[in-house]
């Protein structure tokens, strides 16, 4: 059994299905590049964080506990959320906007560690697997949900990138926040996502290791399409660097 609670094989079962799988640490810019990468190439897109989101909205709106896992799970493990035109809806609502917030955002973070819960989920994700293909984003994409998926990568970027980018987005959103806060959260979550026992965050077996710091979306997005276009052979490598660095996020 995997450490989401399903068996990795669970995965693999639509294997003629192909899958991208791009995992990374908060504000990597995972989700931007994946939904690129699917337009790209007319495949169906996964933000695997969005269901945490999801969970995470149902449990503030429910008043438990959210150091109580059972409760937790009991409200949250069910979700049944609907994906059409680039919005979400759950229970007739649509909640796009309201899951970005960052209190949100952190509970997600907080309750992501639960075993059952993410036992839960895994099977919705798994779901999504359908023709001509699926770009999925998320932390355990390549190493839990599609460890069978054709191309794995692992996508990150300095902190201060990440809180920076952070920033921008949630201003553009209309929600406040500060690039010092932002940077405090994000060490904090990405400290928690690495050591948490239930599918831990880090880079899959045979991953493309993408440091973006000094790329620009674009760049990013043609740097996976063009690894997916070469079907790279397994062995860890990385990409993204600035000249005369060793690549280390």
């Amino acid at each position: 059994m995997s450490e989401a609670g399903c068996a990795p094989e669970d995965g693999a079962r639509a294997g003629a299905v192909g899958v991208i799988a791009i995992d990374g640490p908060t504000a990597s810019g995972k989700g931007t590049v994946a939904e690129r990468v699917a337009a790209a190439l007319g495949w169906n897109y996964l933000d695997s964080g969005s269901l945490y989101r999801l969970a995470a909205l149902r449990t503030l709106r429910s008043g438990v506990d959210p150091h109580d896992a059972d409760a937790v799970v009991a409200v949250a493990g069910s979700i049944a959320p609907t994906f059409s035109g680039g919005r979400i809806v759950l229970e007739g609502e649509d909640v796009s906007d309201a899951i970005r917030a960052e209190g949100v955002g952190a509970l997600a973070s907080q309750i992501a560690v639960i075993p059952a819960l993410r036992a839960a989920l895994a099977g919705l994700q798994r779901a999504q697997r359908r023709a001509p293909g699926l770009v999925a984003d998320g932390r355990d994409m390549g190493t839990v949900i599609f460890p069978d998926a054709d191309l794995k990568v692992f996508l990150t970027a300095s902190a201060d990138s990440r809180a920076r980018r952070r920033h921008k987005q949630l201003i553009e959103k209309g929600f406040s926040a500060t690039v010092p806060d932002l940077l405090r959260d994000l060490r904090e979550r990405d400290a928690r996502d690495m050591r948490r026992e239930s599918a831990p965050l880090r880079p899959a077996e045979g991953a493309l290791v993408l440091d973006s710091t000094y790329l620009t979306i674009d760049q990013t997005v043609a740097a996976v399409l063009e690894a997916h276009r070469r079907n790279p052979g397994a062995g860890a490598r990385r990409a993204g660097t600035k000249p005369g660095t060793t690549g280390r996020a």
